[in-house]
């Protein structure tokens, strides 16, 4: 008799599919358009801006988190929603992490402005340019163009919310990680994940274009609801 393999995808849960399938359809346009043109269009439009910027809607501390920046980009974030979302989910039930998704990915867009307006105050004086602006060096004025011109695109944030609610719920769980022979158990491995971000976020190294505080936000949001909900 002919053996049938079940689908990878046969036990996704409802609110996760819906996830993933709307990522990958915003995901269409930088396939069909371009980086470039995609950047142009979709992203100036659906990016998160700072709250100051001429970019800046309000619609956007939605949207950006289903955009994404590249190939790389896309597969990282969806393949840690697909890996943890499901257990998540029937753990809590779709209503609960249909909230706590969005409450992360919004609580983080959040504290991604946050942090950019104390850089900006620290480079200028002032939150705002309407607030008289004083850059006394080239530094300065690069890090405030670069924050008012530079949009936040992805669900790391959400995602980092998804897997630190993971690891509360399933402290001892064992996971397999690439180029780490032996599996980990998530209540070590996630506080790792957070203290690279902490120190890649203040480190502010050249060349890193990573929001990682909305990767910070992200985590605390999750670890602030679960302890709200009393999960355990």
């Amino acid at each position: 008799m002919p053996q049938y393999r079940q689908s990878p995808f046969a036990n996704l849960t409802p609110v996760v599919k819906n996830l993933l399938i709307i990522n990958l359809i915003c995901f269409l346009p930088y396939i069909l358009m371009g980086e470039n043109r995609y950047s142009e269009v979709v992203v100036r439009y659906g990016g998160l801006f700072y709250f100051d910027s001429p970019n800046f809607r309000v619609w956007q501390l939605l949207t950006y988190m289903f955009l994404h920046g590249g190939f790389a980009h896309i597969l990282f974030n969806m393949f840690a929603l697909f890996s943890f979302g499901p257990i998540l989910e029937y753990a809590i039930g779709p209503k609960k992490f249909f909230n706590l998704y969005f409450i992360c990915g919004i609580g983080a867009a959040l504290i991604q402005m946050l942090a950019q307006a104390i850089e900006v105050h620290m480079a200028s004086g002032s939150f705002t340019i309407s607030g008289g602006m004083q850059i006394i060096n080239q530094a300065g004025y690069d890090k405030v163009a670069a924050i008012y011109g530079g949009p936040t695109v992805g669900a790391s944030g959400a995602i980092f919310g998804v897997v630190v609610a993971f690891a509360m719920l399933y402290p001892d769980l064992e996971l397999m990680i690439l180029f780490i022979p032996v599996p980990v158990k998530a209540k070590y491995l996630i506080p790792v994940y957070i203290v690279i971000e902490l120190i890649s976020g203040f480190g502010q190294f050249s060349g890193d274009n990573v929001a990682h505080f909305a990767h910070l936000g992200g985590a605390l949001i999750g670890f602030i609801l679960i302890k709200i909900w009393r999960y355990r």
